[in-house]
């Protein structure tokens, strides 16, 4: 299934969009956390800054959500993980209020209660969690109200390579297969499950051989590409939407950050990240789209111009927008 230029336009774009997304959060996020512990002597200060908590970047990772989510419709449901921003992003997520979240304003997705790994926006059927694994089933559960409602709409559950060893992934698995559901079980294989190399942790090679054990296909995308991984996903959400049951498609990809902002990376072998970043996917796709003649310097620098605008914005309103009141701390929450 190839892309039309069209799409290959939107994944060019919408990758930098997540590039410069995390990038930039990527530097807000240590504001008050490095300068005043080295000037204390103290430990990195987790608390500090105005995006306090953990911060889990996907940088490295955009084709996996820009190939998956070019071929869903507002009425598909993307459960995400821990790292979630190049999800929802790719998914219709709006900037503002997502940025809004992560500052833990009132103006955020969750009113400032869930922070950058619980991100829901019903209006775009997108969610996420903290919990490794935990995708997997709520996408069974979307995919099952789709089914039951005759409708072809479709369900993704990305997770991390991590995560298909957690019992999570094989009950779904066999439930979506024994139900024929409409989902598509995306692994992100960044070769780390936090600091542990899958090589220590998985008894297969690839999570994409699993597929066979619960009857379903199993794809392995053994690049970090956006193309390719279009072609893949766009086969397997047609099957989907025609009835046909699940898919295990695996991406291996690239994780150019630790696995959460401040991790020292200590596990990583020396120059690893650099040799990654030779083999960044978008310059790849970008000298794709000029050898089409679909892009060029002009259009480029252009395109990177408006995205830039839409992000200073995001960050400016989440930095800007008010608190939420001490008093609304029991609103929305179960008692």
């Amino acid at each position: 299934m190839d892309a039309s230029a069209e799409r290959k336009l939107w994944m060019y774009e919408k990758m930098i969009e997540i590039r410069q997304y995390e990038e930039t959060m990527a530097g807000v996020y240590l504001e008050g956390k490095l300068p005043p512990a080295i000037q204390k002597g103290l430990a990195f200060d987790i608390g500090g800054g105005p995006v306090p908590g953990e911060m889990h970047l996907a940088a490295g990772q955009e084709p996996v959500a820009v190939g998956v989510c070019a071929h869903l419709r507002t009425e598909d449901s993307v459960v995400g993980t821990h790292r979630p921003h190049h999800f929802a992003i790719a998914k219709g997520v709006p900037l503002k209020p997502m940025t809004a979240e992560m500052f833990g304003k009132d103006t955020g997705l969750g009113r400032g209660k869930g922070g950058h790994m619980h991100l829901f926006d019903p209006a775009h059927k997108f969610s996420c969690s903290g919990i490794i694994g935990a995708s997997l089933p709520p996408a069974c559960g979307a995919a099952l109200a789709a089914k039951k409602r005759g409708k072809d709409w479709v369900a993704v559950a990305f997770f991390g390579e991590g995560a298909s060893n957690q019992g999570s992934f094989h009950e779904s698995l066999n439930l979506a297969s024994l139900w024929r559901l409409p989902v598509l079980f995306v692994c992100e294989d960044n070769k780390y499950a936090i600091s542990v190399e899958k090589s220590e942790s998985t008894a297969v090679a690839w999570n994409a051989d699993r597929a066979s054990a619960y009857g379903m296909p199993g794809v392995l995308v053994g690049q970090n590409d956006a193309l390719e991984v279009y072609e893949a996903a766009g086969a397997a959400i047609a099957r989907a939407r025609r009835g046909e049951g699940p898919t295990l498609l695996e991406v291996r990809t690239d994780r150019y950050l630790g696995h959460f902002q401040g991790d020292p990376e200590t596990y990583r072998p020396a120059g690893e990240v650099a040799e990654l970043r030779k083999n960044d996917p978008i310059p790849r796709l970008g000298a794709h789209l000029r050898k089409l003649e679909l892009l060029d310097d002009a259009a480029d620098t252009a395109l990177r111009a408006r995205v830039s605008a839409r992000i200073t914005e995001a960050y400016e309103y989440g930095r800007t927008s008010p608190y939420p009141k001490p008093e609304d701390a029991l609103l929305h929450v179960f008692h």
